[in-house]
């Protein structure tokens, strides 16, 4: 396989812009080049999420995203390229319906926490929420983001049922909200 990246540092960003895979220069802060770095750093969050479960057909999925998520960074550096598809969406919910068939009914809202890989992954959903708030401003100017945007909120579904499906399979006792632990807003 040739090198693909012979050179990282380029100082082609040092005056705050940066290259699209099209050639076209953005400013860093443009809401493509911002949406390209949400993307990224989601995408790393799920790295530290499939580097702690244990849950085998979770971690694949996990890796799976992880392509998809790679995918949807570089479709987004070609202005007009479709973003994902509805075959990714399919796949998200066929799977989060299979996990989700493996737990007990959710009786409460749960707390993020209780072991490391829980936690993590409720990160990672809080990241993954803020990349569809960012993906749903997008598509209002690039409509080729529809399914990308449904992706993102299917994922963000599926990381906080591999949070559940982590606890399950390591026998962590889910942390619930309890009403009466919350202050009142009486005197």
């Amino acid at each position: 396989m040739a090198n693909r990246l012979s050179k990282i540092v380029t100082r082609g960003g040092d005056k705050g812009e940066t290259s699209l895979a099209d050639g076209a220069r953005l400013p860093k802060d443009d809401p493509r080049v911002a949406l390209l770095g949400d993307v990224d750093e989601l995408n790393s969050w799920i790295g530290v999420v499939a580097a702690h479960v244990t849950h085998e057909a979770l971690g694949k999925l996990l890796q799976d995203v992880q392509h998809d998520l790679f995918d949807l960074g570089g479709a987004l550096s070609f202005p007009g390229a479709p973003l994902l598809s509805e075959r990714h969406v399919s796949r998200l919910d066929a799977a989060a319906g299979a996990l989700n068939a493996e737990l007990p009914p959710l009786k409460e809202f749960i707390l993020p926490g209780g072991a490391p890989a829980l936690a993590f992954a409720h990160v990672a959903r809080t990241v993954c929420r803020r990349v569809e708030r960012a993906m749903a401003a997008f598509y209002r100017t690039a409509p080729e983001a529809a399914h990308a945007l449904s992706y993102l909120n299917r994922l963000s579904d599926v990381l906080f049922i591999a949070a559940r499906i982590e606890a399950k399979h390591k026998g962590v006792e889910e942390i619930y909200w309890r009403k009466e632990n919350a202050l009142s807003t009486e005197g």
